[in-house]
């Protein structure tokens, strides 16, 4: 007596699949069109095509994510200014500067949504308080790294470090406002050309004699 061969089972249907990172790209999306105070756990999972408790599968709660996407956006700019002050290769504190603007430039295109909440944050819960303190240490290394420059006389002294610091990040975080990574200027292009402004400015070159 032969095994009759057992039929294939229909393929149940459930809720969709996503991972962590699927859930949290989509979650930045939404907190950024509709603000975080905003945006429910429900809110999330109708995004997602799910119920609202299919949600806690992911991630343990709304507040989980936001950490996340912070996290996200102040870890590339934290390594890129702890690189810078610790003076790898005895290198010019000047070219240690410039290179942090110009990897600042990088992280934002790389990670434009996660920046673009950070930017937002008032610091309402302790998670906004932690992400605002991490800033304030960001900004400190860099004024920090400014006023050496400043000593070493390759920048002005004559402007406050802790305000020059405010500027130079300001002109970097403005791009979330018109940067499209998909758009005509490449990144490298626009790293080139902020430091290009933020150091040389808009002043011409100095005309030739005789001219």
């Amino acid at each position: 007596m032969s095994e009759r061969t057992p039929e294939p089972r229909a393929r149940r249907r459930g809720r969709p699949g996503y991972d962590q990172e699927t859930v949290l790209r989509r979650a930045i999306d939404l907190f950024n069109r509709q603000g975080y105070e905003a945006t429910s756990v429900g809110d999330i999972a109708a995004e997602l095509g799910l119920v609202k408790s299919a949600i806690y599968h992911h991630v343990p709660s709304k507040e989980h994510l936001l950490a996340a996407a912070l996290d996200e956006a102040l870890d590339g700019l934290s390594a890129a200014i702890d690189a810078a002050t610790q003076r790898h290769g005895g290198a010019p504190a000047y070219d240690r500067l410039v290179a942090v603007v110009r990897e600042s430039v990088q992280i934002l295109a790389a990670h434009q949504p996660a920046v673009t909440l950070l930017l937002r944050v008032r610091g309402n819960s302790e998670v906004e308080q932690a992400a605002l303190k991490r800033r304030r240490e960001i900004d400190d290394k860099l004024a920090t790294l400014v006023a050496e420059a400043a000593e070493e006389g390759y920048v002005r002294s004559d402007i406050p470090a802790d305000l020059a610091s405010r500027l130079l990040f300001g002109m970097v975080n403005s791009l979330i406002e018109w940067y499209r990574p998909d758009g005509p200027l490449g990144v490298d292009e626009l790293a080139d050309q902020v430091v290009e402004m933020a150091f040389e400015g808009l002043r011409t070159p100095p005309l030739r004699p005789g001219r």
